[in-house]
C-alpha cells in the first residue's frame, strides 16, 4: 500500500505511478480519440446535418443517462471501498487479537516454561502469514464459482491452512488445562481469542470470494462504453473538432473510476493500493516477540 502526504498537491498531480489509471487507459484513449475525430470527419463533410434536425438534440439523451451513469459510478466506488476498509478493519482486529492472546499467555505461562513460551510466540504470528497467503491464493478467489478451473487442481483444497494452525494452538491450550498448567477459568479466557482468529479468517474469506455481482459489473462496463462511444454524435454540432479532446477527458474520467474500483475491491492481492498485509504480518510476529 502506497503511503502518501495529501497535502502535497503538486507532487501528487505530477507524479505518475505504476497503478495510475492514465498510463493503464493511455492505448484506449488514444482509440477513442481517433474513433471521436473519424466520427466529426464523417459528420462535418458527408452527412446533411441540416436535414437532420433530431441528430442535433442527441447531447440532450447524452445529459439525461449522464446522470444515471453518474449515480452507478457513485455506488460502484463506494460499495468497492467499503470492501477495502472492511479488510482493513479485519486486518486491524487481527493485529489486537494477536497482541491480547500474546500478553495473555505471557501472564498464564510460567517463566520457566520456555518450550511452551517459544510455541506461541510462533504460532500466533505464524496465524498472521498463513492467512495472508490463504487470502493470495487463487484457490481461495475460485472456491466459491460455478466454473471448474483446472488449473487448480493441484491445489490442497481439502486443508484449509489458517484452520490449521488455529487447531494446532487449540490442541496445545487443551494439553496444557490437561496438565493443570492453567485452569479452566483461564482456558475460558483465552479461548475467546482463538475464536476471534477464526471469525477474522471467515470475514476475509468472504470479502475474497464474493466479488460485486456480474450483472451489475458488466453492466455498468457497457454502459460506459455506450455512453463514451455516442457522445461525439450528439456534441459535434456544437464543439465540432473540439468533442475529439472531449471526449478522451470523459472516458478517462468515467474509465478511471471503474478502474479504481476494480483495484480496491479485492484488498487482498498484490496491486500497490491493496492492503500490506505482509507488513503487518512482520509488524505481529515482532509485538508478539516482545509480549512473551
Amino acid at each position: 500500500m502506497k503511503i502518501y502526504n495529501p497535502r502535497e498537491w503538486f507532487r501528487i498531480l505530477f507524479q505518475f505511478h505504476k497503478s495510475d489509471t492514465l498510463r493503464k487507459l493511455f492505448p484506449l484513449i488514444m482509440i477513442i480519440s481517433l474513433y471521436s475525430a473519424g466520427v466529426v470527419y464523417v459528420e462535418t463533410h458527408y452527412l446533411p446535418l441540416d436535414d437532420m434536425p433530431m441528430m442535433k438534440n442527441i447531447y440532450q439523451l447524452h445529459t439525461l443517462l449522464g446522470f444515471a451513469l453518474s449515480l452507478l459510478l457513485v455506488f460502484r466506488t463506494n460499495t468497492a471501498y467499503d470492501r477495502w476498509w472492511e479488510g482493513r478493519k479485519q486486518w486491524g482486529a487481527l493485529v489486537n487479537t494477536s497482541r491480547n492472546l500474546a500478553l495473555k499467555m505471557n501472564a498464564l505461562l510460567p517463566e520457566n516454561d520456555k518450550d511452551t513460551r517459544d510455541f506461541f510466540r510462533d504460532a500466533i504470528p505464524l496465524y498472521a502469514q498463513v492467512l495472508k497467503d490463504h487470502l493470495q491464493s487463487e484457490y481461495t478467489r475460485y472456491s466459491l464459482d460455478e466454473i471448474e478451473h483446472p488449473e487448480l487442481k493441484e491445489v490442497d483444497g481439502n486443508r484449509h491452512a489458517p484452520n490449521q494452525v488455529a487447531g494446532i494452538m487449540s490442541e496445545r491450550l487443551i494439553e496444557l488445562n490437561r496438565e493443570g498448567v492453567i485452569s479452566n477459568e483461564q482456558l475460558l479466557f483465552v479461548n475467546n481469542d482463538l475464536t476471534a482468529f477464526t471469525d477474522i479468517c471467515g470475514a476475509c474469506e468472504r470479502i475474497k470470494n464474493t466479488p460485486i455481482p456480474y450483472s451489475y459489473s458488466a453492466f455498468l462496463k457497457k454502459f460506459v462504453f455506450i455512453y463514451v462511444m455516442t457522445l461525439p454524435m450528439g456534441y459535434v454540432f456544437s464543439l465540432n473538432y473540439m468533442v475529439v479532446p472531449v471526449v478522451a477527458i470523459v472516458f478517462y474520467v468515467l474509465a478511471s473510476l471503474e478502474l479504481i474500483a476494480e483495484e480496491i475491491e479485492d484488498p487482498f492481492g498484490y496491486d500497490e493500493n491493496d492492503l500490506p498485509m505482509e507488513k503487518l504480518a512482520t509488524n505481529i510476529k515482532k509485538h508478539v516477540s516482545e509480549l512473551i
